[in-house]
């Protein structure tokens, strides 16, 4: 036999498409060859996979060797193709059989010694092929062809706990090129490789604790509506009142997270190989420095990876100093609130990430800082605060939800209060107000379209004549106008009242209040 055919799989985003590795041994001068629009990291797999086959005892063939990554259009990454090249060669050269080999998909990039280390995206390769596998669209593709048996992986040891949370996925790890081999030779059930099954945490996700934040009762009600209905917030107020505090235990008082969200969340943080089994079930907190270029935030590169917003899924984004980040890195948030995805697109290839996170940023109200502080010690101008504050724009203020000030308390003030209410007591009722919004309309209220706010957002008359009073008042944009029944919404469920009142607008709209007028 001179042909060995496998499977593997690539990366383009979050997607995971097959990739066919065919291995030829022919006649002429030995050569090695890889084609099929490898990138540098497949290119010097040749040097790699030849010391690991001779350094595990196996003969290299002094042959032509043609290695085919297809298909030939769709770019190949890193050294995970380094495990079903090596492996297609013994196939192809005799020295092991390959009658089983279309039971299993491969990846795995090898030492010089055949040890195999982990990949970048094993729980990502697992989670997009068991979710295009229940896709409707490609069930439908597929219902006149055969039924056929889902593959399992064969992928390094290291990468097994990740790639396993995917309950479909048969997961075998392997530690070497060898017990790979003697997984394919072995006469009996003794030499094979197991299953692996995923070793996940079910201990309760930690967090930092509310009750550490003294004072700032309004800061903290908010916060509490932030996240019973998934609304973006803005906290202003001087240094040292709390907002960075507030904002680090936010993740705290969230509800907590389904399989689903987990595995998506989980999958993401895999690309960039910064899953760790026992950040399961805890909601992803990022905090980029102010300095960050829009390519950190939002994701790029020659090969698309994901950014802090993308991380950020089903997560927390603190943007702390907001009003510090370059205006155009700001702008490119813009898309992602309303659609909770985004797209990288470049010249050869286009990548799609999930970026469904609520943002949490602070700024303080004007360049020194101290606008509206207790010691009155703020000399900044209009002009200067005008000019500070603009440098976040209206449409993007527009698309946060809910603006928060957070006061300065005085020494004797700060000394009187009492400790704060913990995280785990606002999380109950927070979980419970989410609990009605699935049972009422499936989803969080801050994902609901214009047709959802007309069938569950309705207020009373005394509610609706006061928000129209608002609108006029304070020039809100259609889009504004319905955020506040949104949030109306929220602290209605936080209330367990059925009905949208005039409180509940009423202090809807006092979250509302512009920073400023545009």
């Amino acid at each position: 036999m001179t042909l060995a055919v496998l499977k593997s799989r690539a990366l383009a985003g979050m997607q995971a498409p097959e990739v066919t590795v065919e291995v030829h041994l022919a006649n002429g001068l030995p050569s090695f060859t890889i084609v099929g629009l490898p990138e540098t990291e497949v290119k010097e797999s040749k040097d790699r996979v030849r010391a690991a086959l001779q350094n595990a005892c196996f003969e290299f063939p002094s042959r032509r060797i043609t290695v085919n990554l297809a298909p030939a259009d769709l770019p190949k990454e890193s050294g995970r193709f380094d495990l079903p090249i090596a492996l297609g060669i013994l196939a192809a050269s005799g020295q092991m059989p390959a009658d089983q080999l279309d039971r299993y998909e491969f990846a795995g990039e090898l030492s010089l010694s055949g040890e195999l280390r982990p990949i970048r995206g094993a729980l990502a390769m697992t989670f997009a092929m068991t979710t295009s596998s229940a896709n409707p669209a490609t069930a439908e593709a597929r219902r006149d062809q055969p039924a056929r048996k889902q593959r399992a992986f064969i992928l390094p040891r290291q990468n097994a706990d990740e790639a396993a949370l995917v309950t479909d996925a048969a997961i075998f790890p392997a530690d070497s090129l060898l017990h790979v081999c003697a997984h394919f030779s072995a006469k009996s059930a003794e030499g094979r490789l197991t299953r692996h099954v995923a070793a996940r945490q079910v201990r309760t996700p930690h967090y930092l604790d509310f009750s550490d934040v003294k004072g700032q009762l309004q800061a903290k009600r908010a916060l509490e509506v932030a996240a019973a209905g998934g609304h973006s917030a803005l906290l202003i107020g001087p240094p040292g009142t709390g907002k960075s505090m507030l904002a680090t235990r936010f993740a705290g008082i969230l509800p907590p997270m389904t399989d689903q969200e987990a595995l998506e969340s989980a999958a993401v943080q895999s690309l960039t190989s910064g899953f760790s089994s026992s950040s399961w079930k805890v909601r992803p907190y990022r905090a980029p420095h102010h300095t960050a270029s829009g390519v950190a935030l939002v994701g790029g590169g020659g090969v698309p990876r994901p950014g802090e917003i993308s991380l950020a899924h089903r997560g927390v984004l603190f943007l702390d100093e907001l009003p510090e980040f370059d205006r155009r890195v700001l702008e490119v948030l813009r898309e992602p609130l309303e659609s909770g995805r985004i797209t990288i697109s470049r010249a050869a290839r286009q990548a799609d990430f999930p970026a469904c996170f609520q943002l949490i940023a602070a700024m303080n109200p004007c360049p020194c800082g101290y606008l509206g502080h207790a010691s009155n010690k703020c000399r900044c101008t209009p002009d200067n605060i005008a000019r500070y504050q603009d440098k976040i724009s209206g449409p993007l203020l527009d698309r946060i939800d809910m603006q928060i000030q957070v006061g300065s308390l005085r020494h004797d003030e700060l000394k009187k209060q009492a400790d704060g209410e913990p995280s785990s007591q606002i999380a109950e009722r927070v979980a419970r107000a989410h609990a009605i919004q699935l049972a009422r309309q499936g989803k969080g209220n801050n994902a609901l379209s214009t047709t959802d706010i007309d069938a569950y957002c309705q207020a009373d008359a005394e509610g609706e004549k006061l928000l129209q009073t608002a609108m006029t008042h304070l020039n809100w944009s259609a889009r504004g106008y319905h955020r506040v029944l949104k949030l109306a919404r929220t602290i209605a469920d936080l209330a367990s009242s059925e009905n949208i009142v005039k409180t509940h607008v009423a202090e809807a709209i006092q979250y509302r209040r512009a920073l400023r007028e545009k």
